[in-house]
């Protein structure tokens, strides 16, 4: 067995460790110390339930509030927990908590599970990690606490807190409030609402960037490329995506502004989605779908993807080279966007006709809105989820596995390199 593992890729390991959890999630919360009594929860919901936090999306075939017990719940947050920091980095951080060694095939497995350039450092690197996500989900449980506590008793305040938390950092829509009404009864709570955000912005600019931001104490010209793409593209979808939905939907601009926020993989919503207008569902899916950073907490294609394919549809236009923040863009990375951009179109549009096909009754706007939020691991839905047939939750939940995963990781899983033993001349073909 230890031969075998030897002899995988990382991204095979990877893509191993998230299916283990997510099976092992599933089993434990179908169990009955985590179901309330006189509830009957069939195992595809479990699974289902079990993959969208592992995956941290937040669909949700069952509410989590009304479901589970206590001891369910916990569960559910640990799995969140896990899905978020990664399976990689979570076994990583265990290892050495017991003071043993990590090895040379563990610290690749970080480096690729991370999205780090190199294996150098990487132990000093998981350890700021948990000590972040400390910082901010505890900080998070101590504000949110403020505004649950004066609706509920101190105790389950406590826990609500704490749970929200951990979903609101690792970008996962979960909730424990009950009868699906996720934040609607908080939309004009300014305290929560911002808290939210924040929690949601910051686990999703992913850990390199809040390394460097404490790092250079906030210097902007101190920062990376990398951070400064991530922040600025971030930045720059929050405030469009919020003036956008604001002109589209009767919303309030706090409304608005968490939407725009959310939409970026958290899946948590303060207004009913299902009354929105498809021009409000098409802006809310084009966030959905680009997501938030490398080695954060979300999905989606990722900011910085963003960026470069703009950067390079601007080279070709302009007939200059790729170049942004004094650095110049390798075309290599321009490549690469583009692959992952095209194999994360193809996985939602595969996924939305085939989800028409086993739902005829279901919309088109409802279907590729639904199908986006499994792919970009956001969660929000505009009501349709828990309608769904079996087979419609098992093609989501594969939408949500890869979509945690990454296609591109998807695609390598079965690729055995074996070098390429013929060149040919290259040839040309016309383009536009």
């Amino acid at each position: 067995m230890k031969g075998f593992f030897h002899r995988q890729s990382p991204g095979r390991l990877i893509a191993l460790g998230f299916a283990l959890v997510i099976f092992i999630g599933s089993l434990l919360l179908i169990m009955p110390f985590s179901v309330q009594d006189g509830v009957d929860l069939h195992y595809i919901d479990a699974l289902y339930t079990s993959t969208s936090a592992v995956c941290v999306t937040g669909l949700i075939a069952v509410d989590a509030g009304d479901t589970f017990t206590p001891i369910g719940q916990f569960i559910l947050a640990m799995l969140i927990q896990i899905g978020g920091l990664g399976v990689t980095a979570v076994g990583a951080g265990v290892i050495i908590i017991m003071g043993r060694r990590v090895d040379i095939k563990g610290r690749n497995l970080i480096r690729e599970a991370m999205n780090l350039d190199s294996g150098r450092g990487v132990i000093r690197f998981i350890k700021s990690v948990f000590q972040t996500t400390l910082i901010f989900e505890l900080s998070g449980a101590a504000l949110s606490f403020l505004v649950f506590s004066r609706d509920y008793p101190p105790l389950k305040a406590l826990g609500i807190s704490l749970f929200h938390s951990v979903a609101a950092f690792n970008n996962s829509g979960f909730d424990i409030l009950g009868n699906f009404q996720n934040l609607t009864s908080y939309r004009d709570n300014v305290l929560l609402n911002l808290v939210t955000c924040g929690l949601i912005f910051f686990g999703g600019i992913g850990f390199l960037v809040i390394r460097e931001m404490r790092l250079h104490a906030f210097h902007w010209k101190n920062f990376s490329m990398h951070a400064k793409v991530v922040i600025s593209v971030s930045i720059a979808l929050i405030l469009t995506g919020t003036i956008l939905i604001k002109m589209t939907e009767d919303v309030t601009w706090l409304g608005a502004l968490f939407h725009s926020v959310s939409a970026r993989t958290a899946g948590f919503s303060t207004y009913p989605l299902g009354a929105f207008s498809s021009k409000g569902l098409l802006v809310l899916t084009v966030l959905m779908f680009i997501g938030a950073s490398p080695g954060s907490t979300g999905g989606g294609i990722k900011t910085s993807t963003f960026f470069v394919l703009l950067q390079g549809v601007k080279s070709a236009a302009t007939n200059k080279s790729e170049k942004a923040f004094h650095y110049a863009i390798p075309r290599e990375i321009f490549r690469k966007a583009s692959v992952v951009t095209l194999l994360a179109s193809t996985v939602v549009i595969v996924g939305t006709y085939l989800l028409l096909v086993m739902e005829p009754d279901i919309q088109l706007m409802d279907a590729l809105f639904e199908i986006t939020s499994a792919y970009g691991t956001v969660g929000l839905s505009t009501g349709i989820t828990p309608d769904l047939g079996v087979d419609s939750k098992l093609l989501s939940i594969l939408i949500m596995y890869i979509g945690r995963l990454g296609p591109l990781t998807v695609a390598s899983l079965w690729y055995f390199s074996r070098g390429e033993r013929v060149s040919y001349p290259e040839g040309n073909i016309a383009i536009g």
